[in-house]
């Protein structure tokens, strides 16, 4: 008799984890316009016109990467380029849309929505301990696309890891 109680645990363990593992995120391929993570700095100098703002090119003691911060206030659009050395081939760490940003996320979520429509579009996936009035967590901080809100629509979107 045990043994039947400890097979139907494992099996019970199985379909509870294939469940919660059915609904996590998959931020890794999320895209707000043509903007992906891990895109090169080639690729955004062909979709985003204009030169961004640099940052400082800085070592991060927490994942070992050289950060530089691009900024290109007139699109709404700051970038987290990362590379392994200073200097060196970058690529996209994490994407901040702000206004007056016009792009867009793969659900067809942008500045100026409200909040009804990202919970329509991004509900199954959402972190609900992280989430709070003001913002909306699909995935987690540590990996995910987070929505904030003012007056009850979209004022920012950011996809990423927010904490390490």
């Amino acid at each position: 008799m045990p043994k039947k109680c400890l097979v139907s645990l494992v099996i019970v363990g199985f379909i509870v984890s294939a469940a919660c593992a059915a609904k996590e995120f998959p931020y890794e391929k999320e895209q707000i316009g043509k903007l992906h993570l891990g895109l090169s700095a080639q690729a955004v100098k062909q979709i985003i016109p204009g030169k961004p703002v640099l940052g400082p090119d800085q070592l991060m003691g927490a994942d070992g990467l050289y950060h530089q911060k691009w900024k290109y206030p007139q699109a709404g659009i700051s970038l987290d380029m990362t590379s392994e050395k200073q200097g060196g081939p970058k690529s996209i760490e994490s994407i901040t849309v702000t206004s007056p940003s016009t792009l867009k996320t793969q659900r067809g979520i942008g500045i100026g929505n409200p909040a009804a429509a990202v919970a329509k579009a991004y509900g199954p996936f959402q972190n609900k301990e992280d989430s709070t009035p003001e913002r909306f967590v699909a995935g987690s901080i540590f990996g995910g696309v987070i929505f904030t809100f003012q007056q009850g629509k979209v004022s920012g979107i950011f996809i990423g890891a927010a904490a390490e």
